[in-house]
């Protein structure tokens, strides 16, 4: 049965089947949106990433990367179909609906991946990315705005200067097995500075570590031990 309304996403589809199959996931049926995932995840990927590199000129590889993956993820486009009120409209099984499968991020991910193959397809390239770039453009600003972490901090002002990266090494775990607590090193050979660090994942230890790291190395250059 086609999905009586064919406007989503602020397009009006010509082919109502295309939309149908874009909603269906597979639990529903064996045509469904798999393959206009592929798709449409392709075509995300491209139009965000030109409107990053349009939008942020400055913006070294690294940064624009970053920032796309930040835009094109599984949360942040699940959110996206959420908005759109995707998940109300998705075709599902016996079992998805049972489990709640219309509230569940992958899920709602792959829909709006399908939609966006399903819109280039009904429509194609010009409208498709037009669509897109629409969708996209303020959450890119919003992004940038985002403060970045330390480790990238660090490694970003040691590249600014010249300076060798920094080296993180673990030196040792304790605690239970349930609550482990992480040493960590940040070390920065160039400058002989070897901050410390610890936390609840090693991640999080080298955080902490590349936080200190940060402070001291800052703290030599207005000492001017930094050539």
């Amino acid at each position: 049965m086609l999905v009586p309304n064919s406007t989503i996403l602020g397009h009006r589809f010509a082919d109502a089947q295309l939309l149908e199959q874009a909603l269906t996931h597979r639990s529903a049926s064996h045509v469904n949106n798999e393959r206009l995932e592929f798709l449409g995840d392709a075509l995300i990927n491209l139009f965000v990433a030109e409107l990053v590199y349009e939008r942020h000129p400055r913006a070294d590889e690294g940064e624009m990367t970053r920032l796309r993956a930040a835009l094109v993820s599984g949360v942040a486009l699940a959110e996206m179909a959420r908005s759109a009120d995707i998940g109300d409209r998705l075709l599902l099984g016996p079992g998805e609906l049972k489990s709640g499968g219309h509230r569940r991020d992958s899920i709602l991910a792959d829909a709006f991946e399908a939609l966006i193959a399903a819109i280039y397809m009904d429509t194609g390239w010009v409208a498709c990315r037009d669509l897109v770039r629409g969708l996209f453009a303020q959450r890119i600003d919003a992004a940038m705005a985002v403060p970045k972490d330390a480790k990238t901090r660090l490694q970003e002002w040691l590249q600014a200067r010249g300076l060798t990266l920094p080296v993180y090494e673990l030196v040792g775990s304790s605690g239970e097995e349930h609550a482990r607590i992480f040493e960590v090193t940040c070390r920065i050979d160039g400058l002989c500075v070897c901050a410390h660090g610890s936390g609840s994942s090693r991640r999080a230890g080298e955080q902490i570590a590349a936080e200190q790291a940060l402070t001291l190395a800052q703290a030599a250059e207005k000492q001017g031990l930094i050539p």
